[in-house]
């Protein structure tokens, strides 16, 4: 370890890829046909909501904010993955670091709040049909989406921001990516404080989080059986059966990654093949899933897409 080392002059090294010199150019490939997919599909779903008119409901522009978040994080992955692999260099400078670090944990926090929101959407929807003009207005929209984005960069950038120190006492990332654990791990001394703070940003955004969800999930599925119609437990059970994968999946992966830093006995290659999924599968599956299962959505991308190939 070396000790009193500037973070204004130095460069961090991230844990190495292993890769054998025949398997460079195959990764390499395959690396950035993943990211140019994730792209595609986001900005896909994008321009298919901002074009079609009929889209302009609080569903959908809500959902509009998800393929944001899901460029962020595979952003913050996949360029500096694909320089470290074309390079053979796992160099980064700290600054560098704590971008990338910001955008990962941006995108987690941005997207667990977003899917939340969109829980409370269908809850009001199904649930309160008739107020649900008033319940999700314009103006009541757009605070709901600046509040997400308000508290994702906030809570972010306060982690990120104690861990700013003008020494670190290591270099060494301890993965495969930046991250606010494995900032923290640089640090000399005392870092009680971060743990704390990081555990109760944490419990108090993923916690609160799956209440809202399981609680609005769980009234929708009540009014539906007390309703008796068919068509309403098929549209309750299609909505929460697609929003209960992507983000229960989302959920499981992220919490584990950012608690298994705290715990010596979880397998190193268990946690960083978890902590990079996080930003591989939900950003290339989200559009899939959204844009397959929502009829309205997928009209709406097959009307583009034709259009794009067949121009008149």
């Amino acid at each position: 370890m070396e000790s009193n080392v500037s973070i204004y002059t130095t460069l961090l090294t991230m844990e190495s890829l292993d890769l054998l010199p025949e398997n460079i150019l195959p990764v390499f490939v395959f690396v950035t046909l993943t990211y140019c997919a994730i792209l595609f599909f986001n900005i896909t779903l994008m321009v298919s909501v901002a074009l079609n008119q009929k889209l302009y409901k609080p569903m959908y522009i809500l959902l509009f904010n998800m393929p944001i978040f899901d460029i962020m994080g595979a952003s913050a992955l996949f360029p500096q993955l694909m320089s470290s692999i074309l390079a053979q260099n796992r160099s980064i400078t700290y600054s560098a670091c704590a971008v990338q670090a910001f955008m990962v944990h941006t995108y987690g926090t941005g997207a667990l709040l977003i899917l939340t929101a969109m829980a409370y959407d269908r809850y009001v929807a199904i649930c309160y049909p008739l107020k649900y003009h008033t319940l999700m207005s314009p103006n009541k929209l757009l605070i709901i989406i600046i509040l997400v984005w308000t508290l994702a960069c906030a809570f972010v950038g306060t982690l990120v921001a104690l861990n700013h120190r003008t020494e670190i006492c290591s270099t060494k990332i301890v993965d495969t990516f930046c991250n606010n654990p494995s900032l923290m791990k640089l640090i000399c001394g005392d870092v009680r404080l971060n743990n704390y703070i990081g555990l109760f940003l944490t419990i108090v955004v993923q916690g609160l989080s799956l209440l809202i969800v399981f609680f609005t999930y769980i009234q929708i599925l009540i009014t539906c059986v007390l309703k008796r119609h068919s068509e309403a437990k098929s549209k309750a059970l299609q909505t929460c059966g697609t929003h209960l994968v992507v983000l229960l999946f989302f959920e499981f992966n992220s919490v584990f990654a950012i608690t298994a830093h705290r715990f010596d006995s979880i397998s190193q290659h268990l946690r960083k093949a978890l902590g990079v999924s996080v930003m591989i599968f939900p950003p290339f599956l989200n559009p899939l899933i959204y844009g397959l299962k929502t009829k309205e959505l997928r009209q709406s991308i097959v009307l583009i897409l034709h259009k794009k190939i067949s121009p008149k």
